[in-house]
């Protein structure tokens, strides 16, 4: 070369520097689980372990399961993070040491509008968030609402009728997507949204319900990867739930409990107006000593539950459909349990579909082949051995459902619908720490009553008048959204047969 350009030695011995910084901060974690002694993937620098395997999560879980054994080590770009599948271990992380060591989950400081929302607060306030909250999921006041349930099962086994009978291909998640948001508003607000009558046309409900957890890539990239500067991202208003979405929710709880004010709605027996009361009980709103929910926290509350009674709900229903029409025999033996119960078409009674034990076998075997939440998050406040494997303080632990669910030692032919397994026979040889589609203990999900019902119902309205039926459009097999919750990717096409019922 003719020409070279001179570089000081100081600018050498800064250039070198900074390239060491660089590389150990990228790779600064990476010898935690070698440490402790705990098997797991190889690290990439600024990587970590994610999508390793599998580009879709809960399927890398179940490939790392398969390579690792029941406990890994892995890495979200820099961050630790301790897997644990074993059952014995997962009893005391979930109840155990629930109240003591693993209490929280995850908290990412950028949850903008939703920081006190439930499954997001944490200690104490979680506690009085939890203790509020519960009465509404109780079995009786669920069985309140259960004619609120029933008036839109029927709206959509109607809205059905001419889809059957034109034999068209339903994208199923319109239909069960708006009944599932229909019973939710009239549940939680005394609104009826009618989104059975166009459910091609998405309401502004769901629209902004299925963008809620759809994170932004960018700002959760730079959490994961300089985690100091979280405070002055959460200062600055950066979050990763969509502004939009959260805004809308306030403008709406604050619209409905306008229009309250003053009228007979005050007396009803809604989600809202049960967490509205919890103010009246306790007085004016002191957040010092104040037990019941502040306006804030209810707008939270219910947009959580919107979110969560909308989507888990709505994809399942999905899920169970697509898995009966792949499995006819089991669907058929379904529906003369339903006929039995309820002859002749006959209307659905509370107490008799809580007693059906196919259905809730269906139902189980679902969940466990398609668990709505991938995973469970708990955060170890101690340094804490359990099981001879020391847990660090501040250590993410994960608890890969879908993988434990899919483990052939603890469920032989996973990937295998097999209602039988959860027989009044065989339910009681489970290990119930290796089913968990609602999680466990003190933190498991308060809706899982309110949600089961809501699915059983619309099951059993739908299959008294159909049977589902696969076609030329029907996906098979699924592919997985990498993204979000367990479902799949692309939306799921199947055919209905209306079904004729002797009269007995």
């Amino acid at each position: 070369m003719d020409y070279l350009p001179f570089i000081s030695l100081e600018t050498w011995i800064l250039l070198i520097t900074c390239i060491g910084v660089f590389v150990m901060y990228g790779k600064g974690t990476y010898k935690t689980f070698e440490k402790l002694g705990i098997p797991g993937p190889k690290p990439i620098m600024y990587w970590g372990t994610v999508g390793r395997h599998n580009a879709v999560y809960y399927l890398d879980d179940k490939e790392c399961a398969r390579k690792y054994g029941r406990v890994w080590g892995g890495y979200e770009l820099t961050k630790p993070v301790l897997a644990v599948m074993d059952p014995d271990m997962l009893k005391t992380i979930l109840v155990k040491e629930c109240l003591t060591y693993f209490t929280n989950r995850r908290n990412f400081l950028l949850n903008g509008e939703l920081y006190d929302a439930v499954n997001l607060a944490e200690d104490d306030h979680w506690r009085r968030l939890r203790n509020i909250l519960s009465p509404n999921f109780s079995s009786g006041h669920i069985k309140e609402m259960f004619s609120i349930m029933k008036h839109h099962s029927h709206k959509l086994t109607t809205s059905l009728q001419s889809k059957a009978r034109n034999n068209e291909v339903i994208t199923m998640k319109d239909f069960f997507g708006a009944y599932t948001i229909d019973v939710m508003a009239s549940c939680v607000f005394s609104v009826d949204m009618d989104s059975t009558s166009n459910p091609s046309s998405p309401t502004p409900f769901i629209t902004h319900l299925s963008k809620l957890f759809r994170f932004s890539l960018l700002p959760f990239m730079f959490a994961a990867w300089f985690p100091i500067f979280l405070p002055v991202l959460e200062l600055l208003g950066v979050s990763l739930f969509p502004r939009s979405t959260t805004t809308f929710f306030q403008g709406f709880v604050e619209k409905v409990r306008a229009e309250r004010n003053g009228s007979s709605h005050q007396n009803s027996g809604d989600f809202l107006q049960n967490m509205i009361n919890t103010q009246a009980a306790n007085g004016p709103t002191n957040k010092t000593q104040n037990k019941g929910l502040t306006d804030h926290e209810i707008i939270s509350q219910v947009t959580m539950l919107l979110f969560a009674g909308y989507e888990t709900s709505a994809t399942t229903l999905v899920l169970l459909a697509y898995s009966l029409a792949r499995n006819p025999e089991v669907m058929k033996r379904l529906q003369v349990e339903i006929d039995s119960t309820f002859p002749n078409k006959g209307p659905v009674q509370y107490e008799a579909l809580m007693q059906m034990e196919y259905l809730d076998s269906v139902v189980s075997e679902c969940l466990r082949l398609y668990p709505p939440a991938a995973r469970l998050e708990r955060v170890a406040k101690e340094t804490v051995k359990v099981n001879r494997i020391t847990i660090p303080k501040n250590m993410l632990v994960i608890i890969p459902i879908y993988a434990l669910h899919h483990d052939p030692e603890l469920w032989p032919e996973p990937e295998e619908f097999k209602p039988d397994r959860f027989s009044k026979q065989n339910k009681q040889n489970i290990n119930q720490y290796t089913y968990l589609p609602f999680g466990f203990g003190p933190r498991n999900c308060i809706g899982m009553r309110f949600a089961l019902v809501m699915l059983k119902l619309a099951l059993v309205e739908v299959l008294q008048n159909y049977s589902f039926s696969v076609c030329e459009e029907t996906e098979i097999p699924l592919t997985m959204d990498p993204e979000g919750l367990v479902g799949p990717k692309n939306p799921i096409k199947l055919k209905l047969v209306t079904r004729s019922v002797e009269c007995n």
